[in-house]
């Protein structure tokens, strides 16, 4: 519904689920299992390398029913009508399959070299793990590593080991060089690092977001264990 947080009984049940889940995938495999069928997926990484998480979203106390506080209603908002053609032109978010629909073909995964998409290259990390907003993916290579100096802060990120810099006090790059992790700029608002970034690509796009994206991020240390991190995401083009 419309509750910004779970009840403890509501979040005992999801982390049941999730250790149950955990325990049934780590079981030994059946050596004698038969064959997949022909056509279908086989699998990929086995569950020794993925990392589900092993708690439920907990800000302030309180146990997220989703990240997003603005809307209300934690739900990302409609595209607009501008948002839904251009989304549609570069071939929709979901793996471009409706791409293949058109040209008369079956969808069959990643058979087609030209719309293999940059994350299934290797390129940048899918499910946004390195940015710009940062967000886990609930899979697999999670981790971070911030590098600090006087002029720059390094966020290293564990998937396809994407690097973002940025630059303290400096100023925007100009608008026509564009990135595909956006040009980062913080500056300190007492113990909490702002990081405004824009100069994106319609290479990497955040839910459908355009070049004139803007997210505004900011990172605040709570104590020797606890990162605090929030950001909000502008783009009137698209939602």
């Amino acid at each position: 519904g419309d509750r910004r947080a779970l009840t403890d009984q509501e979040a005992a049940e999801l982390l049941r689920a999730q250790t149950t889940r955990n325990e049934e995938a780590d079981k030994p495999s059946d050596p004698n299992r038969q064959a997949p069928k022909a056509g279908t997926l086989a699998g990929s990484y086995n569950d020794f390398w993925k990392s589900f998480g092993n708690r439920v979203v907990t800000v302030g106390g309180e146990k997220r029913s989703s990240i997003v506080i603005d809307p209300p209603d934690g739900r990302i908002p409609p595209l607009t009508a501008e948002g839904r053609a251009r989304d549609e032109a570069l071939g929709g978010l979901a793996a471009r399959t409706d791409v293949l629909e058109r040209r008369g073909e079956t969808p069959t995964g990643y058979d087609d070299p030209e719309l293999r998409v940059n994350s299934e290259r290797c390129l940048v990390g899918w499910g946004w793990t390195s940015g710009t907003p940062i967000l886990p993916n609930y899979l697999y290579n999670n981790l971070k590593q911030i590098v600090q100096t006087p002029t720059e802060v390094m966020i290293l990120t564990e998937m396809i080991h994407d690097v973002r810099i940025v630059r303290i006090g400096g100023k925007h790059l100009p608008s026509n060089v564009r990135k595909w992790l956006g040009d980062s700029v913080g500056h300190w608002e007492g113990d909490t690092l702002v990081v405004e970034t824009t100069n994106f690509t319609n290479k990497t796009r955040f839910h459908g977001s355009s070049e004139n994206l803007r997210v505004v991020e900011r990172f605040k240390r709570l104590d020797a264990d606890t990162l605090l991190y929030g950001f909000t995401v502008e783009d009137p083009s698209t939602w």
